[in-house]
This record gives C-alpha cells, structure tokens and sequence, in this order.
C-alpha cells in the first residue's frame, strides 16, 4: 500500500511538472476532456434543475387527473380541422358528470380566458391570468395561503364578487398593507379580496400562481354566457386512489357519450387527458435532451482522450533516461505502467474539475440572474469526476505500457 501512495504522490508530482514546464501544450491537450466534462455535465445539471422544478410546480396535482377538453394535450389521429369543430364541455355537462360519475373524490369546472387587469385605488396590474373555477379546485390542485381563503361553495354557486390573488399581484396592488377584506376593481365590479397565495416562484408552463387570480366561475358564466366561443372550459377530474383508470376513463366517455347523444361508431367530440400522460411526455423531451448531450460531449471528450494519450507519449519520450534508471535498479514493469496511468488519470481529472467548475460558476450567476434555481448536485460532480477519470485512464493505457516495456539499457542510452 504504502509503495502505490508514493507512486501516487510520484505521479501528482509528474502531472504538476507537466502543467507547469509545458503550459500551452498541456492547456491545449486538457481543452478536450474540460469542454467534454463541462457539456455534458452542464447539459445533466440543467435537465436535473429543470425536473426538480416541474416536480415542484405539478406537486401538488395527482398523477391520475383527468382533463376532459375539446383538444388533446398530445398527438391525435383526428385532423386539426375536424377538432376545431369540437364543442366546448359546458356547465350542465359538469353538473351531470358531478352527479353521476363513481369513484371520483373531486371534480370541478374551469374556464380559460383572457388576461384582464386589476385596479386598487390609483395601482393598476395589467396582463393578469384570470381563473374562473368553481370551489372543489383548491381540493384537487392543493393551493396554499399566506393569508385569507379560498370561496366556499355558496360563493362559487351564486358567482359571487370574491377573489384570491397571487402573491405578486397583492404586493403590486397593496405593498405592505393588508389586503383581506379591500375591494379590487375587475371587469368593472368590485370583488372583495378573500385569499392571498403563498410565493411560489415563476412557472415553467405560462404563469405561475404568484401572477394568477382566481373568482368563482358562475361570475364569468353569468357574465360571457355559457356560449362564447372565445372561451375555453374544463371539466376537472381527481378520481379516488386505487381507480382502475382504464375503466375511469371508459366511464367518462360513456356517459359524456350519452349525454351528447352520439351514436354508436361516432368519433368522440371530447378528448379525455390523463396528467400522467402530460408528466410522461415531459420526461421523454428531458430524456432526448440528456441524450443530446451525451451525443455532443461524447466527440469533446474523444478529442480529450487523445490529448492526454499525446500528452503521456511525450512524457514517455522526454523521461526515457528516468524510466531506464528506474528499471536497473530494479522497479517492475507494473510499477512503471501504473506510474504513468496515474498520471493520465490525474491530468484529466484536472480537465474535469476545470470543467465542473465552470459549470458551477454559470450557475451561480444563472440563479441569481434568473428567478430559477440552477443546481449541480454531488451525483453530478461524482459523474463528471469520474467520467474524467475513466477517459483518463483509457488514454493512459497505450503510453504506460509502452513505457513499462521499455528495455532498461536501451531506455538509458536513448536518453543520454
């Protein structure tokens, strides 16, 4: 043990004098395995910040929701121009499936529309995500509160002026004064602030609730009708745990079905879509951009790998008297491959920390310059040191054993 930490020690010391005596060489030579280390941990780093903060943002939404919609949230067999002719689900509908569907723990009704500003006194915010929904939302999507609450089903019913705001649309509007119980102006009433959420940071699908604002879907029905065609509605679906989905979904499908009175071999005007499908679809662009990455700094990390294998060759040629004197006084073959091999490894291994670096200084400033969190975890840095690692060691390989077969009397007259 004691004889391969000072061939280690040794070979630190070879590495040092190679990146010191032959500076440009040897920075030219570790370029390769630096820019590889650095892409492809760069590329994992932000696959691994972005699934940490879609985990984060859909945490609070079961993976067995269901949208029912007139449009698919993925690819479809039927032509565009024949889903454009969809009909929205209407409010009856809802009505109908909320008193009919089994094995449901939830279900509520939502409205897209477009943004609207809110006034208080002389602040006005523009460009605001209204959502209009009914009550059972804040059960299926898990909202929290800094302050107030969410409407009551009275409120939803009879589409009361009542509304809960994102937390920077409250401190836009009131700063530091307290908003529950103000009265805001929206589509030309007053609604009375019930709710402010908890921060939660932007979103990575539009906006987040932070910029959101939700009223009581009634109010919009009663306002726009339940006919405008500029409107777009969902039925919301959190069935019990457990549910056969399958079935669920072939439940869903049949008394919408009925409802609707399309006849047997009639294409459904309806799309039904599973979260779980979306989070799936997610995972597989995730997937294919760790692919890319891959594919990418595999070529920065083959051109590394043969800069160190030339950067070991010359070192093999310059120390051909050492290794001669080395082997006449009686150091084995093994013990001047593994001289060498240590040397490679712990000269790409610096190409790898130079390259994990830059990864971490890109982001710091990527965090603090956006409002997202760029993290390299520890099982990157492992990766990424032992990827070096390894391309160092492959590298090494030739040069170490042509230096171990060196002859000992031919190594000490070439290099006189």
């Amino acid at each position: 043990m004691l004889v391969y930490l000072r061939l280690l020690k040794e070979s630190f010391g070879f590495a040092m004098n190679a990146l010191t005596n032959n500076k440009l060489r040897t920075l030219l030579s570790l370029l390769g395995v630096t820019i590889g280390i650095f892409s492809i941990i760069a590329v994992l780093a932000a696959v691994d910040s972005l699934d940490r903060k879609i985990s984060k943002d859909l945490s609070g939404l079961d993976k067995n929701t269901i949208y029912l919609i007139k449009f698919s949230f993925g690819p479809s067999e039927i032509p565009q121009w024949k889903r454009e002719q969809f009909p929205n689900v209407k409010y009856d509908e809802y009505t109908y499936m909320k008193g009919s569907m089994t094995n449901t723990d939830q279900m509520a009704y939502q409205i897209f529309t477009r943004r609207e500003s809110i006034k208080y006194d002389s602040k006005t915010v523009s460009a605001i995500n209204i959502v209009p929904v009914s009550h059972e939302f804040i059960d299926i999507q898990g909202l929290e509160f800094e302050k107030g609450r969410f409407y009551n089903e009275s409120e939803a019913n009879s589409g009361s002026t009542v509304i809960v705001l994102g937390n920077e649309i409250a401190k836009s509007l009131f700063e530091d004064a307290e908003p529950i119980g103000k009265n805001v102006r929206l589509y030309g009433k007053r609604f009375t602030v019930i709710g402010v959420l908890k921060k939660e940071g932007s979103g990575l699908f539009g906006d987040s609730n932070d910029t959101s604002a939700y009223i009581p879907v009634n109010f919009v029905r009663q306002l726009y009708g339940d006919n405008n065609t500029s409107l777009t509605n969902v039925i919301i679906f959190k069935p019990e745990k457990g549910v056969d989905m399958e079935a669920y979904k072939g439940e869903i499908s049949q008394k919408l079905r009925g409802f609707r009175g399309l006849k047997a071999g009639e294409i459904e005007n309806f799309f039904i879509n599973v979260f779980s499908g979306f989070t799936d679809l997610i995972d597989g662009i995730l997937g294919q951009m760790n692919l890319v990455g891959w594919i990418i700094s595999g070529f920065s990390l083959l051109v590394g790998g043969f800069g160190i294998a030339n950067i070991m060759f010359v070192s093999v040629k310059e120390r051909t008297n050492l290794i001669g004197i080395q082997k006449s006084l009686g150091a084995k073959n093994r013990f001047i491959m593994f001289q060498f091999l240590f040397e490679a490894v712990i000269l790409s291994v610096i190409g790898g920390v130079i390259g994990l670096l830059l990864v971490w200084i890109i982001s710091v400033i990527l965090t603090k310059a956006l409002d997202f969190e760029f993290v390299l975890g520890m099982g990157n840095i492992i990766l990424g040191t032992g990827l070096a690692a390894t391309i160092g060691l492959i590298s090494g390989i030739l040069p170490a054993i042509a230096a171990s077969k060196l002859d000992p009397v031919e190594a000490i007259r070439t290099g006189m």
